[in-house]
């Protein structure tokens, strides 16, 4: 499959609400996933980032995210909703491939409970923490099928930074931990 351009931000499809999809078996849901898995494996093996992408940044409005954490399996969610929040919230470094020039900090529920189907059309619940990020990765994902992006959820304006200046200062403590891949030209 091909990897397919990612909307950068300002595109006016990234603020489009997707549209959830009924037939989670269908041919092209399984194509869509697979280029969503071809683009964020392109996009980490030469940017060192991109742990998920959501159907939406590359301009499929249909509810379908595909996560890719290091050590882990590849885990597509279609029609996913956050069906329940904690209380308790945190403050996290974010940012998107629609927008990789660019880090903040903002809020996310510590723990959510996410309710999607598999590809094979079977119902799924999730309980995610912020044990390996899943909460905030979940939320940062889920967000885009609404037509939210990151900086929409911005705490402070003065932790808006450059990603070289998130390389220099922040990196070590953040969820972007592993060091940044080899750029190939």
């Amino acid at each position: 499959m091909p990897i397919r351009p990612i909307l950068q931000l300002g595109d006016p499809r990234l603020r489009q609400v997707a549209i959830p999809v009924s037939d989670p078996t269908a041919t092209d849901i399984s194509a869509l996933v697979q280029d969503l898995a071809d683009t964020l494996a392109h996009w980490r093996s030469t940017t060192g980032y991109g742990r998920g992408i959501a159907a939406p940044q590359l301009g499929a409005t249909q509810r379908v995210i595909f996560l890719k954490l290091p050590e882990a399996d590849p885990w597509p969610l279609v029609n996913p909703e956050i069906t329940e929040r904690s209380q308790e919230k945190v403050i996290v470094w974010d940012a998107c491939l629609s927008f990789l020039s660019i880090f903040m900090q903002v809020e996310r529920h510590r723990e959510i409970t996410v309710r999607y189907q598999d590809l094979e059309a079977q119902p799924r619940e999730f309980r995610a923490s912020d044990d390996r990020n899943h909460s905030e990765l979940l939320q940062h994902e889920i967000d885009h099928l609404d037509g939210i992006l990151a900086v929409d959820r911005i705490v402070d304006m003065k932790t808006l930074c450059t990603r070289e200046e998130f390389e220099k200062r922040h990196r070590e403590a953040s969820p972007y931990a592993s060091p940044p891949a080899t750029i190939r030209t």
